[in-house]
């Protein structure tokens, strides 16, 4: 059951669905379930959502809300995400806080990791 107000699920767009679960399995160890070609949701995921099937994507430059990940070992975190077919497209760079990176998915959907190490 989900908190009265509060952010409950997220989706995303996914032209390849097959590529958003074998990456997000592959890097972060998300769990899929299958709700037909043009949907599927995750869990293991900090907040639980889906992909739909969209020729969409999500980006900071489209004015697109910015997931962020925490890392504990962000160098680690970054090199996974590129064997599994991610691209760095804001390198690492310093804020007040921390350090953080933004990629985009094999679907080239903009997301960030930060770390406070």
């Amino acid at each position: 059951m989900g908190q009265h107000e509060k952010i409950n699920y997220v989706e995303f767009p996914a032209r390849d669905m097959d590529l958003a679960r074998v990456f997000f399995k592959t890097v972060f160890d998300w769990s899929f379930v299958e709700y037909g070609p043009e949907y599927c949701a995750f869990s293991n995921a900090g907040i639980d959502g889906g992909f739909f099937k969209s020729d969409l994507n999500v980006s900071t430059e489209k004015g697109s809300a910015l997931i962020v990940f925490y890392s504990e070992n962000l160098e680690q975190t970054q090199a996974k995400i590129e064997k599994a077919g991610g691209v760095i497209i804001k390198p690492v760079f310093s804020f007040p806080g921390g350090r953080r990176f933004h990629f985009a998915d094999p679907n080239e959907n903009e997301y960030a990791v930060w770390s406070d190490v």
